[in-house]
């Protein structure tokens, strides 16, 4: 018997399914829909900036980076272009199977090698890293006949930094290196990042790192239309870089290559200044070193010779270095006496050869002594017996306030990074600078030896330089810089960089003229005598020598029984011409015994340089150097004729 089919529920059951598959398919175009309104609408302009960079790519263009020039407009900092092999890593598969591949294409040594692991270690994986630089036409055209067995390597042609007086001036100048990652984040959190895309160096040192922002210059952009495999298909738009500013230095690099010259291969340093203005004509640390190395990242034997070598090249003695001044104190001593109404320049004392206070002699230079001493003999002949007096007078905090405006134990605020304060002491210094109680109580008889440039006062040349030049300038102090001013690289615009005006110290002129009499009466019947011989202009200066480890109180000291190193430091400070000054200097020369014989003659040739436009003979550097010159020998030639190296270009 057939069963007989309830149609009814059938049709109710057939509707119930069109039903809920007529919402499914509402519900699934509704979700379309919707969809469709969130992309179209809601992130229309988000999807279509992606579409667009699928299309095109942001290229940016590096700018050159603006020249240094010294203040006769040679060239200390300059560019040139070569082609370099570079390697993207995310795109080689096989690192060092590609590495040796391409080695029998293009020369790559082990020193090149180890460079570009270093490199690889500080970079991102998609960095385009270089494997070598500065190949020839020849290697070039070998890598491109073989460029397809090689992917993510390619030749680009880059700007590459060159320092064509390789060492000269080194310190002052400084050097660009590749940007590592502790700069990648400061750009990164700067103001810069834009302006930084593509560029892969950045000042490291001196120049080339303060005037950072004047010399890298502004990164232009180039808009690609791109293919689907990323290859340029055309240029769309573009906005050109704007090369950075050529910056302009006060410094003369003929008279710092003759001050390197003179020094020879001995340490030391020495700062010249125009006393009017503050502009740095001179700034010599020796030794220097080769800015060139850095450009490409040095390797690890020329590293490892600067780092350990015990001259310490990478040192900068100008700004860094610490030194007693020595007598070369006694002039700004003697101001001070003036000033606080401690001393008259009348005021005498019998010079026997020793000062005793608590039981304690202190010596001078002079055995038997100088016998009746004033104010001028005082510093004409340096008797130490009169400034131990004085600084007992005086007290140290009384010291401490006169000396720092003078820029002692000051930050010179100079357009260079890194220097050093030094150390001018006092009670609150001394108490700041100690741990254990008795160590911070200040001693009467500490104060006995600052009075000649010793015990804890620790300067650095350039503050002796810079209070030299205030002295000369009637206490006018002026802040040292060594940039003068900015060319444009298109126009060759100049436009002086600002300066801050000076400040003036308020000395009185009769006490300023007394110390410059005294000042002079050391280049004329004083211990720089010899080496101021014939000169055909009257300067004024003071010798100094300072102790490089010290000599016990009953104990002589005897140079030839000490180690190099061990022996007194050289200094001299002078300015000329005396009657108005237009440059003022400081000097040591480490290691060399009295100012008189080693730091003075150097002195000397800088002012024949720099009032007469004589350049020391061969045979008078050659003495120089060795410490047996006094007054210039030989016949002076004119610096006018005597050439840089062959390698120095001018400016445009």
């Amino acid at each position: 018997m057939a069963e007989l089919r309830n149609v009814q529920a059938d049709e109710a059951d057939f509707r119930l399914r069109v039903l809920v598959m007529g919402a499914v398919v509402l519900l699934a175009f509704g979700l379309v829909l919707a969809r469709l309104v969130y992309l179209q609408v809601v992130r229309q302009e988000d999807l279509a900036a992606q579409a667009e960079s699928n299309r095109t790519a942001v290229v940016p263009i590096v700018p050159s980076r603006g020249l240094i020039l010294d203040r006769n407009g040679v060239v200390l900092a300059s560019n040139y272009a070569a082609y370099t092999l570079e390697l993207t890593p995310s795109k080689v598969p096989d690192l060092e199977a590609t590495l040796d591949a391409l080695a029998q294409v293009v020369e790559i040594g082990p020193r090149e090698r180890r460079r570009f692991k270093r490199l690889l270690e500080e970079s991102r994986n998609f960095d385009s890293l270089p494997i070598r630089t500065r190949l020839t036409d020849e290697e070039v055209a070998r890598f491109a006949a073989q460029r397809f067995r090689f992917p993510g390597v390619d030749v680009k042609a880059r700007l590459f930094r060159s320092y064509p007086l390789a060492d000269t001036a080194s310190h002052a100048i400084g050097y660009i290196g590749r940007i590592n990652q502790a700069e990648k984040e400061r750009i990164e959190d700067s103001d810069d990042e834009a302006n930084y895309r593509g560029t892969e160096y950045i000042g490291k040192l001196g120049i080339e790192q303060s005037y950072e922002a004047l010399l890298h210059g502004t990164t232009g952009v180039e808009l690609m239309e791109t293919s689907a495999g990323g290859r340029a298909v055309r240029k769309l738009a573009s906005r050109p870089a704007t090369p950075g500013s050529n910056v302009v230095l006060a410094l003369d690099i003929k008279l710092q290559k003759m001050v390197e010259d003179l020094f020879g291969e001995r340490r030391g340093a020495l700062v010249a200044l125009d006393p009017r203005t503050g502009e740095v004509l001179a700034l010599v640390s020796k030794p220097t070193f080769d800015p060139n190395l850095f450009v490409e990242g040095i390797d690890v034997e020329n590293w490892t010779a600067l780092n350990e070598s015990p001259d310490k090249p990478l040192l900068n003695r100008a700004l860094r270095g610490t030194y007693p001044p020595g007598s070369t104190y006694k002039p700004f001593m003697a101001l001070a006496a003036l000033e606080l109404g401690k001393r008259t320049p009348r005021d005498t004392i019998v010079d026997r050869g020793t000062w005793t206070f608590g039981g304690h002699t202190f010596r001078s230079h002079e055995d038997g002594g100088l016998g009746v001493v004033d104010m001028h003999r005082s510093i004409v002949q340096s008797s130490n017996v009169y400034y131990y007096a004085l600084a007992n007078d005086l007290g140290v905090d009384a010291i401490h306030d006169f000396m720092a405006p003078l820029g002692f134990g000051q930050i010179t605020g100079i357009d260079l990074a890194g220097e050093l304060r030094g150390v001018l002491p006092s009670q609150a210094w001394k108490r700041a600078t100690y741990r254990r109680p008795e160590q911070k109580v200040w001693y009467a008889g500490e104060t006995i030896s600052l009075g000649i440039g010793q015990g804890y006062n620790n300067f650095t040349i350039l503050q002796l330089a810079q209070a030299t030049a205030t002295l000369a300038n009637g206490g006018v102090r002026h802040r040292p810089h060594l940039g003068m001013a900015t060319l444009d690289p298109v126009t060759h615009a100049r436009q002086a960089l600002p300066t801050e005006p000076g400040v003036n110290l308020g000395f009185k002129p009769e006490h300023v003229e007394v110390v410059h009499r005294a000042m002079v009466g050391v280049t004329q019947q004083g211990t720089a005598a010899r080496a101021f011989a014939g000169a055909r202009y009257l300067s004024a200066g003071k010798t100094g020598t300072a102790q490089a480890v010290t000599i016990g109180q009953k104990e002589k000291y005897n140079a030839s029984k000490l180690q190099e190193r061990q022996r007194d430091h050289a200094l001299y400070t002078a300015f000329a011409p005396a009657e108005a000054p237009r440059i003022a200097l400081a000097v040591i020369v480490e290691n060399a015994g009295w100012g008189a014989s080693a730091a003075a003659p150097i002195a000397r040739r800088v002012f024949d340089y720099w009032l007469l436009g004589e350049y020391p003979s061969e045979e008078d550097i050659a003495a120089v150097r060795s410490g047996k010159a006094t007054a210039p020998l030989g016949k002076p030639r004119q610096a006018s004729e005597v050439p840089l190296p062959a390698v120095v270009q001018q400016a445009p």
